[in-house]
């Protein structure tokens, strides 16, 4: 799908709410073409081309690809965590919390894959500034996490739950890939059933990884 201005009838944004709209046209681009073909696959060039724009134009509000996956990696956090505040009011024992985290992280298939790429290639070759803004919306999102799973009684403190939740992302990170392959390694396990179990199930891994954690976190108080 292109994004031909959005119907926004301007041709160069001169208003702070033309360059809104613009930003917010680029977002939504990056965000499509990522749904469709996976974050890896889409460059700058797609980007600028899905908002009939040159690309020294983009830089102009992304200064890089990276940027712009990143400012969405940060908008994805702020949507998870509020997802994942929600579930929480049914919560009243930890394996509940580790059903809730792995099923809000499998629910959205976009911040999986950009937690897979966020350390490896997201974060780099961006900006201080954009490196910043998305660190402090990550403890945010963590911060407050942390601490709606404290209240839930489960018997985490704040610190706790800010550690399992952030766990939930690294491990959903490595995870999530291997549990949704690509169609050459989907006719190898077909061809070689015994190579499955390098396919694992998604939710019930996620699950065991986070209980075993909490399981384990009053020992090491």
């Amino acid at each position: 799908m292109l994004w031909p201005e959005m119907g926004q009838g301007f041709v160069r944004a001169r208003r702070p709410e033309q360059k809104r709209q613009r930003r917010e046209a680029i977002l939504a681009a990056a965000r499509e073409l990522a749904l469709k073909s996976g974050v890896r696959s889409v460059s700058l060039g797609n980007v600028a081309t899905a908002v009939c724009l040159a690309k020294s134009n983009v830089i102009r509000y992304f200064g890089t690809r990276e940027e712009i996956y990143l400012e969405l990696a940060a908008e994805c956090w702020t949507e998870w965590g509020a997802a994942l505040t929600g579930r929480l009011a049914g919560v009243n024992a930890a394996d509940k919390l580790a059903t809730a985290i792995a099923e809000t992280l499998e629910a959205r298939p976009l911040f999986c894959d950009l937690l897979g790429h966020s350390a490896t290639t997201l974060e780099h070759n961006v900006s201080v500034e954009a490196a910043r803004a998305f660190k402090q919306q990550v403890q945010v999102v963590l911060g407050e996490l942390g601490e709606a799973i404290e209240r839930t009684g489960i018997g985490l403190t704040a610190a706790e739950g800010f550690e399992v939740a952030a766990a939930g992302t690294i491990f959903a990170a490595a995870l999530y890939p291997a549990a949704n392959p690509p169609l050459t390694l989907l006719e190898v396990y077909a061809q070689d059933p015994a190579l499955k179990a390098m396919c694992p199930p998604f939710v019930p891994t996620l699950e065991r990884a986070l209980f075993a954690l909490m399981a384990g976190m009053p020992a090491l108080r």
